[in-house]
C-alpha cells in the first residue's frame, strides 16, 4: 500500500508540473507591454508633426493644437494599469486552483471507479488452500518423486508433509528413503524416530534412530527429550532424569517447558525410591 500512494503522488506531481510548467515560464524580453508599444507609437507620431512643421505642411496653430492633443491622448494611456497585469494575476490563479483541485479530483475519482480494497494486503496465498489443494499438491509431489528417487530435500520434504498431515505410515515411508541415503542430519533421525514412535512405540529401531541422532548432536533437545522418555517406559528411570537434567540445562530457567520438565523429573525421582 505504501508503495502504491508514493507512485500515486509521484505521477501527480509529474502531471501538475507539466500542466504548470506554463505558467511559470518567465516573458520573453523581447515582448513590449502595452504602455511601451503606445510609448514608440506616440514619439513617432510626435516626430512626424514636427517634421510637418519644419516642412511648412503644418502651421504653427495647427502644430500647437495636434501636439496638445497627442500629450492628452498619451496622459490618458499612461495612467490605464499595463495590459500584462491581469494575465499576471489570472496566471497566479490558474496555478493555485490546479495545485488544489487536481489531487482532490484524482482521489474522487479512485474511489467511486477504482478499487480501494486493492490496496489491502492480502492473506497468504498458503491461506487460502483447502484440504483438497494441500492434498493434490502433496500426491503431486509423492507422484514426481518417485522418478527422482535421489532428491532427498524433496522426500524430506514430503515426509514431513505426510507428518503434517498426520499420514504417519506414509511418513516413515518417506524419511527412510531420506535417512537411507543421507546419514548426517540428526533433524532427519530425530523427526524419522519420533514419527516411527507415534505409530509402533519406542521399539528397538527408534532407539537405534535415536542414538544415532544423538552421536551427531549430543545436545540436541529433541533427541534427549526422547531418549528420555524411551528409558521411562522401559523403567530406567536413572536414564530418564539423566537425558531430562541435560536437557533442562539448555532451556531457559523460568520458561515453561523448563517448569514442565522439572516437574516430570521430579516425577521419576519418586518411582527411583520405590521398592
Amino acid at each position: 500500500m505504501t508503495g502504491f500512494i508514493i507512485g500515486a503522488t509521484l505521477l501527480v506531481l509529474a502531471t501538475l508540473a507539466l500542466l504548470l510548467l506554463p505558467f511559470f515560464r518567465q516573458p520573453n524580453n523581447r515582448e513590449l507591454s502595452r504602455q511601451a508599444l503606445n510609448a514608440a507609437i506616440y514619439r513617432d507620431q510626435f516626430a512626424e508633426l514636427e517634421r510637418d512643421r519644419d516642412e511648412g505642411a503644418l502651421s504653427q496653430d495647427d502644430y500647437v493644437q495636434s501636439r496638445a492633443e497627442l500629450e492628452r491622448r498619451l496622459i490618458e494611456d499612461s495612467s490605464t494599469p499595463d495590459s500584462a497585469a491581469a494575465p499576471a494575476q489570472a496566471s497566479r490563479a490558474v496555478p493555485t486552483a490546479l495545485a488544489i483541485s487536481l489531487p482532490l479530483v484524482a482521489v474522487l475519482l479512485y474511489l467511486m471507479l477504482g478499487t480501494p480494497a486493492g490496496l489491502k494486503p492480502q492473506p497468504a496465498a498458503e491461506q487460502q488452500f483447502s484440504a483438497q489443494d494441500i492434498e493434490r499438491m502433496v500426491s503431486g509431489l509423492a507422484a514426481k518423486l518417485e522418478k527422482e528417487p535421489e532428491n532427498l530435500q524433496g522426500w524430506a520434504m514430503l515426509a514431513r508433509s505426510y507428518r503434517q498431515m498426520g499420514r504417519l505410515p506414509e511418513a516413515v515411508g518417506a524419511y527412510e528413503r531420506v535417512v537411507s541415503q543421507n546419514g548426517g542430519d540428526a533433524d532427519l533421525y530425530v523427526e524419522y524416530a519420533d514419527t516411527l514412535a507415534s505409530v509402533s512405540g519406542f521399539n528397538s529401531k527408534v532407539r537405534a534412530l535415536i542414538d544415532r541422532a544423538l552421536q551427531l548432536e549430543p545436545n540436541h533437545p529433541i533427541g534427549l527429550w526422547l531418549r528420555g522418555t524411551a528409558a521411562y517406559e522401559s523403567q530406567q528411570y536413572a536414564k530418564a532424569i539423566a537425558d531430562w537434567e541435560t536437557l533442562l540445562r539448555l532451556m531457559p530457567p523460568d520458561s515453561e517447558d523448563a517448569n514442565v520438565l522439572r516437574a516430570n523429573i521430579a516425577e521419576t525421582r519418586t518411582r527411583l525410591v520405590k521398592p
